[in-house]
């Protein structure tokens, strides 16, 4: 054993005026993993929690010389308020344990004598519920730390990307002297070096989603102006994001809770309400407010249908989904992305808007593998989608097998792959089957 493992060990403190019980405890924990020490008395025992370290279990006789034991168990809180504590008591005096309980602390009480494995057993309880609440309090400051950081990062970010914005307005009068049909392209630059400097996968994402839609509406022979206003929604179409505080956009929708649900479908909202006092950007405030509505209506905040829904915002939509298809597996991307996007058609997707995508995603993500070949894709439950062909068994966690290969996967297949990945998750995920074109 290392210096730094024996520093992790948790301390048990034994504390009896009779030497004779706490050999007698100390043999009977010998072969446990976590340091013994011992007092006789409860000032002594006072005076070793002073400097002992992670000290997880007090175990203390009630009947003692001077301080009892409920008395000791009381003030021991005051050194190390999160450890547990057992009470022995010898005698049957049930408003001694009353007082351990309520003043000391005390989570359980053995009589003497003591069975010994009901009290091994006690003992190793305790010290794995100390154990657990102090990797529990571990996480909660890691979280706190995150939260707080979020907070700032957020707070910046958003006063960083207000102050670009209130640029826009003094910039764009000069630049409307000389050619107001640039105004979107130049305008999509400024921000484009902005998601340039955040460096992070918010803006690799939102660089990507622009470049997917700045390629299709050019192919479509939209006018100059069109191609940029459609470019720069797509680069800010997230920007709504940034108003939370939680990580709810990094989670898929079937994973959040209903509250995070309800934070997340607000961010178009947000996004629109960020740029709406700026004139020069309105042309874009309907593409984001509209870039989550699904082609068959069951999309937010307004639950638009078909071509009622903006075509930049259709647009969007698709290059959004094919980017996050794509950062979802390792290898295949193109493929898998365009894939998951067909199987999407007509449901969250415009279908006749897919196929444009297909060469530039292509080049996005490129990787120089053979055509005509089939493949496959390792996926998460979540993005299961019915139509997806299996590659290899299912199977749970315990060997069950869920799925054969070669299955097409329909609703109650998923829905089955997914409950029991939710109770009990294998070490990888699902293998799907693609087809290269």
């Amino acid at each position: 054993m290392t210096m730094a493992d024996d520093e992790q060990r948790v301390t048990v403190l034994l504390v009896d005026d009779e030497e004779n019980i706490l050999k007698s405890l100390q043999r009977l924990l010998i072969d446990e993993d976590f340091n013994i020490e011992t007092a006789t008395c409860g000032e002594a025992a006072l005076e070793k929690l002073q400097t002992l370290e992670n000290v997880g279990l007090i175990v203390s006789d009630q009947r003692m010389p001077g301080m009892n034991g409920a008395e000791f168990l009381g003030r021991s809180r005051e050194f190390i308020p999160h450890a547990q504590r057992i009470l022995l008591t010898g005698y049957s005096d049930i408003n001694a344990t009353i007082e351990a309980i309520n003043k000391g602390g005390a989570g359980r009480y053995l009589s003497k004598p003591w069975d010994d494995d009901e009290l091994t057993s006690a003992i190793r309880d305790a010290v794995e519920l100390y154990r657990q609440d102090v990797e529990k309090r571990r996480l909660n400051v890691i979280i706190t730390q995150q939260k707080e950081e979020l907070e700032a990062w957020n707070t910046g970010l958003k006063k960083r990307l207000l102050q670009t914005t209130a640029t826009i307005r003094e910039q764009s009068q000069a630049i409307k002297s000389l050619d107001e049909k640039n105004l979107p392209i130049i305008l999509s630059r400024t921000f484009d070096n902005f998601f340039e400097v955040m460096g992070d996968r918010s803006a690799v994402h939102a660089r990507t989603v622009s470049i997917l839609v700045t390629d299709v509406a050019r192919k479509m022979n939209l006018d100059a102006e069109t191609v940029g206003t459609f470019r720069l929604a797509a680069l800010l179409h997230d920007t709504g994001k940034f108003g939370s505080l939680s990580h709810t956009h990094q989670k898929h929708q079937e994973d959040m809770s209903e509250s995070e649900l309800n934070d997340y479908r607000q961010h178009p909202g947000r996004g629109e309400e960020m740029f709406s006092k700026v004139e020069e950007l309105a042309g874009i405030l309907p593409l984001i407010r509209s870039h989550h509505e699904a082609f068959d209506g069951s999309g937010f905040p307004d639950k638009l249908v078909g071509e009622a829904i903006p075509l930049g915002a259709r647009l969007i939509a698709i290059a959004d989904y094919l980017e996050k298809s794509a950062h979802s597996v390792d290898r295949n991307r193109a493929d898998y992305a365009l894939m998951s996007a067909k199987y999407r058609g007509g449901l969250l997707l415009d279908p006749q808007l897919i196929p444009m995508f297909q060469a530039i995603t292509k080049i996005v993500y490129f990787e120089g593998r053979k055509a005509a070949t089939v493949a496959e894709v390792e996926i998460g439950p979540t993005e299961l989608i019915s139509g997806m062909t299996i590659s290899r068994d299912v199977e749970s966690s315990s060997g069950v097998l869920l799925m054969q290969k070669g299955s097409v996967l329909d609703v109650a297949g998923i829905a089955l792959i997914r409950s029991h990945y939710r109770k009990s998750p294998p070490l990888h995920g699902i293998f799907v089957q693609i087809l290269e074109d």
